[in-house]
């Protein structure tokens, strides 16, 4: 029988197989000396959401969450913070003693904190490639970062308008920009990729000769075909494992009341994992 102090998490999403976070939790776990805590992965999309949350125990401490999930979760909430309401996306469910279920965000510190490693702290000016929930967390990042206009190169108008409504509600002035004209951006002191994986393969070629910094979210595959035409050019590239890394650490820490979560130690068992996948 599992002991009476067993503690439960786990990462929700569609398609989920390839997710990282139960290595990071894990290691966060045995390093912590957290014995009786487990970190699961549960492939689960909108519609089976709701009855999943329901089917939660007592012994349930919290839930990252992924794609579709980040906006999909927020009527399912009891409290959610107000940095995941600045963007009407949440990554992170704690589940309190009483069963209350809050809603917060940690993609947008753990991006910060992420540049802020790299010594990235202000920019005149930076780039954002694509839409959606990661994007608009990225704007709230660059609210913080970006001293002046932020640039963001999408398909179509209805996100190009999203975008706009985005930045007005976190303060950042964004312009909008067709995806045809993505090329053009890459020449910003900071460029930040959203997008899925091969969506930028094609800008590779744009690469300025001395580019700055380029934050690409993905970290399957890695390099990207970009990332790897920014390092071959002397920029600097921050990658998913490393938004991976921070925002897990700030999960910890809210799941299992323990601070500071091991950063060094997670950071290494996501690189193991990733090398180990070839």
């Amino acid at each position: 029988m599992p002991p009476t102090d067993a503690r439960r998490a786990a990462v929700l999403g569609s398609p989920i197989a390839h997710s990282l976070s139960p290595v990071l939790h894990r290691a966060a776990y045995a390093a912590l000396g957290l014995d009786t805590w487990t970190y699961d992965r549960f492939e689960t999309d909108e519609a089976a959401l709701p009855g999943f949350l329901d089917g939660l125990g007592p012994e349930w401490a919290g839930l990252s969450l992924t794609m579709p999930l980040k906006r999909a979760v927020l009527p399912l909430l009891d409290t959610v913070s107000e940095t995941a309401a600045a963007v009407a996306a949440v990554n992170t469910v704690v589940l309190g003693a009483d069963g209350r279920r809050h809603g917060d965000n940690t993609d947008i510190p753990g991006l910060r904190a992420a540049l802020r490693e790299r010594g990235v702290e202000r920019v005149p000016s930076a780039t954002v490639l694509g839409a959606g929930a990661t994007a608009s967390s990225a704007l709230a990042a660059l609210a913080t970062v970006c001293t002046g206009e932020v640039t963001a190169y999408v398909r179509g108008e209805r996100r190009a308008d999203e975008m706009r409504q985005w930045g007005r509600r976190l303060g950042v002035p964004v312009r909008a920009a067709d995806w045809s004209r993505a090329a053009e951006g890459l020449g910003a002191p900071l460029v930040v990729a959203t997008t899925p994986a091969g969506a930028t393969d094609a800008l590779a070629e744009a690469v300025p000769e001395r580019p700055g910094t380029l934050f690409d979210v993905l970290y399957e595959p890695w390099p990207t075909v970009l990332g790897a035409r920014w390092l071959g050019r002397g920029g600097a590239v921050l990658g998913g494992l490393d938004l991976l890394v921070h925002q897990a650490v700030l999960q910890v820490e809210q799941m299992t009341g323990r601070a500071p979560a091991p950063l060094d130690a997670m950071r290494a068992a996501g690189e193991r994992a990733l090398a180990a996948r070839g």
